[in-house]
Formats: C-alpha cells, structure tokens, sequence
C-alpha cells in the first residue's frame, strides 16, 4: 500500500503527484497492477478534521489519471481509499463520490460504537 498526502490542501496536486512519482518510477507497472493507494491529507491527522469529500474525490480522481498513464486498464481497478479523519459523520460523503474506493479509519476505530458505524455505513454502500 502507497499513501500519499500533503500538508496543506494549495500544495495538494504538486505534492501528491511527486510522491506517486518517486514510487512509480521504482514500482511501475507492479503498483498499478497489484497495489492500493491512500490519500491522506496530513494535515488531517489527528485534527478531527476532514478533506470535503469533492476534495478527496478530485485527487483520487487525478492519482488515478496518473496511474492510467503507466496502465490505464490496471488504473480503472486499482483500489485508491481515502484516510484522514474519517467518521460515523463523513462516512456516508466519502463513499457516495465515485472516486473513492474505501476508507482508513484512525482514531474513530479506537471507538466501538463509532467504528460500527463506519463499517455498517461501508457495508450499505457495497450493497
């Protein structure tokens, strides 16, 4: 798994972009084809707070874009999550935009009833 962040969102496309870069030069095709890949602000960790999911959407969408230039076929199936400060609030947002293929949950899964509700909102949107 590759993720890739920034630490403020008017760095977002430079920032991402070089660190997807740096691994598809050393993993390539192999990445692509085999790998999944996290967008996870880092401004967003342990904040509480959250890329808008139109945001989180837009990057998944242009790291996709960009593995499409290595495989554009392997690009169309490639798992990209999104992290960062994912909660029974946002949930249901995030993974109503297309782009994004699922989630990683930091501190709400330390939380019983809050992690369940993430996972019950992930399993209805799978269904």
């Amino acid at each position: 798994m590759l993720c890739v962040g920034e630490r403020a969102a008017e760095d977002t496309e430079k920032v991402v972009m070089r660190q997807l870069d740096a691994v598809l030069a050393r993993c390539g095709r192999g990445l692509v084809q085999r790998g999944v890949v996290a967008y996870e602000p880092v401004w967003a960790i342990g904040t509480g707070r959250s890329a808008s999911p139109e945001h989180a959407g837009g990057v998944h969408a242009l790291i996709r874009r960009r593995l499409g230039r290595v495989d554009a076929t392997a690009a169309q199936a490639i798992r990209i999550v999104y992290g960062g400060s994912v909660n029974p609030g946002n949930i249901r947002a995030l993974l109503a935009i297309g782009e994004i293929d699922g989630v990683l949950v930091g501190g709400a899964s330390l939380k019983a009833d809050a992690f369940l509700s993430i996972c019950t909102a992930a399993e209805e949107d799978t269904c």
